[in-house]
């Protein structure tokens, strides 16, 4: 047993993180060092509801609670300690969304998560009307589309927020987000570093004939950068982490903030000219800007580091979730041999095999749609794997098709940043699913960003680390910017390992994206005509 973690538990001098996850809640508990201790975690899938994309209440909170219970066995078998009491705690959750209370608290229509793209004629009209990029996910997008549908619900409105939000305003009581995930509800204005107050004017213009008696500002979480005190541990909030009483009152709490502030947090990218790629269930690459865009993109979104700095982010619905699928059938095809099958070993054998493969996998194509891609303009998805029967189709081709359909998306997206705007990044740092089997994930998107990738050994700790780390930083910082604290305390010139791609990579995934493109329409034709 480590005695000094064990003091470190009693003393209450821990901190927690927990992220809401696409398909899993994760808790993270860490030292006065910023390692980690323990973890917790719970698994939970989306549900699809009258066409929508959902999560429950129910399964949110039954989540949340099974997440902590699961730490605070991992706490008491390792250590023979309770949480009783902790540092600081931090609430982190996947991004966007529109999450609508009454005054009475009550959710008006189920969540609505970043994952729905019938947001298309309010997005259009708000980019318009700001001359700002609103991408479909973003709670503002939410709003007015449910305004354009005539939904009833939206007269009764008293709160809007995300999923981080909401979590937190029930374990605190209080209405409050962090600014980077306030970025994903309505555009940031970078030099006060709050709500842009022209978008606010316009769109209260806009929806002024509808008569609503609120105003936008009314139901917006206020916007907090981190390390701003964001409430403490209600006793009603620590019930609902810990259902047992151990949890005590009176913690205090990091503003709440999205999945990708998290994940620049845990890749130590929140200074300008650093990025990171976040690639999982969905991907996102986050590039932290030194000057603003020369015009609005539809593929990429504005958003803010944690602490308010312009960041250029490139969001893809759908990353590993097919390759994922198809990993499976292998592990199925084992079990029919009655070989004992090791997941971790099953996705290693055929990540690598992937690398053997022709750089520009053969001429076989993959599109990875589970949902749609704004990027590429599907409201829907298909999974779709094409091949001509000239092409060479051995498992290797197969493998490496399917990695580079899980960031192919990704690579169009950035190719503005790079080719188009001449942005200029000193380091990109990868982190998620796509990199827990080492070298393979990394070297795929080195060569779909033609630049070098980092990856630390900390980087599959994610998001609930990231969230962790702000928690820290609430109580630790001393007026240390949030990058110095990044940098000097927690990183300690940690910039992990790289990999940087050749030009052989990069020419055959250039070629690859050429026939992905070409590819798009018969997409578009399976899902037209797969219902």
């Amino acid at each position: 047993m480590n005695s000094a973690a064990k003091s470190t538990i009693e003393a209450g001098k821990a901190i927690l993180g927990i992220e809401f996850g696409s398909t899993r809640i994760k808790a993270v508990l860490i030292d006065t060092e910023y390692r980690p201790l323990a973890q917790g975690s719970h698994t939970w899938e989306n549900q699809l509801e009258d066409g929508l994309w959902t999560y429950s209440l129910d399964a949110i909170w039954d989540g949340v609670r099974a997440c902590y219970a699961d730490l605070r066995a991992n706490v008491r078998r390792q250590y023979d300690a309770e949480l009783e009491t902790l540092a600081a705690i931090g609430v982190s959750a996947m991004m966007h969304g529109y999450m609508a209370f009454n005054s009475r608290q009550d959710l008006l229509v189920p969540f609505r998560t970043w994952r729905n793209t019938h947001t298309g004629p309010a997005a259009a009209a708000l980019s318009q009307l700001f001359a700002y990029n609103i991408p479909l996910r973003w709670s503002i997008a939410h709003l007015y589309q449910a305004i354009l549908n005539g939904e009833e619900h939206v007269g009764e409105m008293d709160y809007l927020t995300t999923l981080a939000g909401y979590i937190h305003w029930q374990l605190t009581g209080r209405r409050v987000l962090g600014i980077g995930d306030a970025s994903g509800m309505l555009p940031i204005d970078p030099v006060v570093k709050d709500y842009s107050a022209a978008m606010i004017e316009k769109f209260d213009r806009l929806v002024a004939p509808y008569g609503y008696a609120w105003k936008l500002s009314d139901i917006l979480p206020q916007v907090l950068p981190a390390g701003a005190d964001a409430g403490v541990l209600t006793p009603e909030g620590a019930r609902r982490l810990d259902p047992t009483g151990h949890l005590q009152a009176g913690i205090p709490l990091c503003p709440p903030e999205g999945d990708a502030g998290t994940g620049m947090v845990a890749t130590n990218a929140v200074k300008c000219r650093t990025g990171n790629v976040s690639a999982g269930t969905s991907s996102f690459s986050m590039i932290v800007l030194e000057k603003e865009l020369s015009k609005p993109y539809e593929v990429i979104d504005m958003v803010t580091t944690p602490d308010g700095s312009l960041v250029a982010m490139v969001h893809c619905n759908n990353c590993t979730s097919d390759l994922n699928a198809w990993v499976t059938l292998f592990r199925e095809y084992q079990e029919l041999l009655g070989v004992k099958v090791d997941m971790d070993e099953v996705y290693a054998k055929l990540y690598n095999h992937a690398l053997t493969g022709a750089a520009d996998c053969g001429g076989l194509v993959s599109f990875n749609y589970i949902s749609g891609e704004p990027v590429t303009g599907l409201a829907e998805g298909r999974p779709l794997f094409v091949r001509s029967a000239t092409d060479s189709f051995t498992l290797a081709n197969f493998m490496r098709t399917h990695l580079y359909a899980s960031v192919g998306v990704l690579k169009m997206g950035n190719d503005i940043l790079f080719n188009e705007e001449h942005i200029q990044v000193d380091r990109i740092t990868g982190h998620g699913g796509l990199f827990k089997t080492p070298g393979v994930g990394q070297r795929v998107l080195a060569a779909a960003l033609n630049s070098p990738i980092s990856v630390m050994e900390t980087a599959g700790e994610g998001g609930a680390w990231g969230i962790a780390l702000l928690g820290a930083y609430l109580v630790n910082s001393h007026g240390e910017t949030l990058a110095d604290f990044l940098d000097r305390k927690v990183f300690a010139g940690n910039a992990g390992v790289e990999i940087a791609p050749s030009p052989e990579e990069v020419a055959g995934f250039n070629a690859y994206i050429e026939r992905y493109k070409a590819a798009l329409p018969v997409e578009q034709a399976a899902v037209a005509a797969l219902r």
